[in-house]
């Protein structure tokens, strides 16, 4: 890195006209259910020093995540890459902008900068010639509004992604602001699995936090349809990047986070797709769903099961299923008469709204009977747990092609793939939609984060 100043801030908060949007060096992440543990012991005082900080609730859980940051990276960072871990020589700092006491910060907080400069963020900083360098700094009461929001585990979850940056700095950074980004929402996800599985002193994560916690992350993505220099990533990036980490460690965040990765995060194209945010009209929507399933499945067949796809008749209805399916089934397969359907009045409208206008939620809602119409005539299960991870795994394949334009049906827009996340978190886990399956969203996503990266060869279907 140049010697100029490296400041890489968690979030930054703005509100307009009740919308909330938050931009900057961020992660809202979540582990997986874990047993019922004791609760976990707070970090006695002193022990971690944090300047600035209280004994308020946030300020606890902040410290507690560091405390086992520290002991998580000294036992990893030898394995994954080859040096001791050297504990940051900065410090740590927990301000609240609006009850500033500058006896508490003698030099500033990161990098010497003013306290209230942190205010609605947080930041890892970097300068060699700087007070406190290689240090994390913190707005708490900021961090309190998202814990409000979004589960006490937000903080911790704050202080694993700048710890990531802290990571970086000691081995290097990647080549593209999109890729540090990531990379450090990867070492986040690691932390948290360590965190998931009972390994952590002083903090946990619970069942009841996944879902809420991962759907944050909407608000962390960078805006849809602009990219710049200090790109942080689209929502699917961002999230996907957190449970490549969880799910398989430290050691591929050090080496899948490159510009070669394929980040979802794009600009808009013409001033058109800028002007409806990329979203077709609903009937649009539709139409490319009926042309460019069959399209693609006829492809997959062919080239990967050497066998000919027969494409099923993609049927919307309203309320009331095809007399083939059951009643209370907004999206079906009908394998005997070829027929796949989805409730347009219950489910997919409704969907295509709520998620403002998001035609991708329509396409998503349709593959999902579709891959099972074709694990039927490869001769595989259609209604057990297998099926249906394998259906959405299977629908991340399909996006790949949607998205990298290899379907002439396909007209893909920056933030189609971010609707496909959003729709599986919202809707995936109704038993309308995935019937008799006990698969939380965060699963769903990330069955289908497997197919959109390793094809079908993720989803069983043979290969």
């Amino acid at each position: 890195m140049p010697d100029s100043r490296l400041r890489r801030a968690a979030v930054a908060l703005l509100a307009t006209a009740a919308l909330l949007l938050v931009s900057g060096c961020s992660v809202v992440v979540v582990g997986r259910p874990s047993a019922a543990q004791p609760p976990a012991a707070d970090v006695p005082p002193g022990e971690v020093g944090v300047a600035g900080a209280t004994e308020e609730p946030v300020d606890v859980l902040a410290r507690n995540a560091l405390a086992d940051l520290e002991t998580y990276w000294t036992e990893q960072f030898p394995d994954v890459f080859g040096q001791e871990f050297v504990p940051l020589q900065g410090g740590y700092f927990s301000v609240d902008p609006d009850d500033v006491d500058p006896a508490a910060y003698p030099q500033g907080i990161g990098c010497g900068e003013d306290p209230r400069d942190v205010e609605s963020n947080a930041f890892y900083c970097q300068a060699p010639d700087a007070p406190n360098s290689d240090s994390i700094s913190y707005d708490r009461a900021f961090l309190q509004e998202l814990a409000e929001q979004y589960g006490r585990f937000i903080p911790a979850l704050v202080m694993a992604h700048e710890f990531g940056h802290a990571v970086q700095g000691r081995v290097g950074y990647p080549d593209d602001s999109i890729s540090v980004e990531t990379q450090a929402d990867c070492f986040a996800g690691a932390w948290t699995a360590w965190v998931a599985d009972g390994q952590a002193e002083h903090s946990q994560i619970r069942a009841p936090e996944l879902d809420e916690v991962l759907r944050g992350y909407l608000l962390l993505r960078d805006p849809v349809g602009v990219t710049t220099e200090a790109a942080h990533g689209s929502y699917f990036d961002r999230v996907s990047a957190f449970q490549e980490g969880f799910d398989a460690g430290p050691t591929v965040c050090r080496d899948e986070f490159t510009a070669q990765r394929p980040y979802t995060q794009d600009a808009f194209s013409t001033a058109n797709e800028a002007a409806s945010g990329g979203n077709a009209p609903f009937g649009l929507a539709q139409q490319y769903a009926a042309e460019a399933l069959p399209e693609f499945w006829d492809r997959a067949f062919a080239a990967e099961f050497g066998e000919t796809f027969v494409s099923p008749t993609l049927e919307p209805f309203a309320g009331t299923a095809p007399t083939c399916a059951p009643d209370d089934r907004d999206l079906v397969l009908c394998a005997d008469e070829d027929l796949v359907g989805y409730d347009v009045r219950d489910l997919v409208g409704p969907a295509y709204e709520q998620l403002e206008s998001a035609d991708y939620a329509v396409i998503t809602a349709a593959s999902l009977p579709y891959a099972l119409a074709a694990r039927e005539q490869l001769g595989l299960s259609t209604d057990d747990e297998a099926a249906i991870r394998s259906a959405v795994c299977l629908t991340g394949w399909f996006s790949r092609a949607f998205f990298d334009g290899e379907l002439e049906a396909a007209d893909i827009s920056p933030g189609d793939i971010d609707e496909a996340v959003q729709f599986l978190l919202t809707y995936g886990t109704d038993p309308s939609v995935v019937p008799e399956v006990e698969l939380t969203g965060f699963q769903l996503v990330d069955l289908f984060r497997n197919g959109f990266f390793d094809g079908a060869a993720a989803c069983d279907v043979g290969l």
